[in-house]
């Protein structure tokens, strides 16, 4: 398979990166993500894991990817994806008030933009995720504009993964 590429982009700060699919390690997830694209939300900035924006989506994809190419130490470019019940994160001290229902699940589509990323929550412990992609193109310019949405805030910009 020839190798295949997404744009990720912070479409308010008109910051756009290039991210490469790893099919040969999470090839379950990469189809169900690829086959969803475009896919936009609004952007989060993690309270736990550091360096972290992400975007919230109802579930996409037949069923749940299978936790392939697990990580809870991501670097710098990877993109993850993860899927929690509602019972774990429907509480407005996360931020999820809008998008998370009673007895739905969502996924959460993340782009981690520097290093020192832990995945461990304090309600329920270790959260890996699934390593579907890794920037290759544009992540100094995506870390600058993530740095930018902690300190001034992520009111009004959207996340956007699209097919390059």
């Amino acid at each position: 398979m020839a190798d295949r590429y997404i744009e990720v982009s912070l479409v308010k700060r008109g910051v756009t990166g290039t991210a490469k699919l790893l099919d040969d390690r999470a090839p379950v997830t990469c189809a169900a993500v690829w086959d969803a694209l475009p896919l936009a939300g609004d952007v989060y900035h993690a309270k736990y894991a550091r360096n972290e924006i992400y975007a919230l989506f109802p579930p996409f994809a037949a069923t749940e990817p299978p936790l392939e190419n697990p990580t809870v130490t991501p670097i710098p470019g990877d993109l993850c994806y993860f899927s929690f019940a509602s019972t774990e994160l429907g509480t407005k001290s996360y931020g999820y008030d809008r998008e998370v229902r009673a007895g739905t699940t969502v996924v959460d589509l993340a782009l981690f933009y520097e290093r020192n990323n832990l995945l461990l929550n304090g309600d329920v412990g270790w959260v890996p995720g699934i390593v579907w992609g890794q920037v290759v193109d544009g992540l100094e310019a995506l870390a600058e504009a993530c740095n930018d949405l902690w300190r001034s805030g992520a009111l009004g910009e959207t996340l956007r993964f699209r097919r390059a």
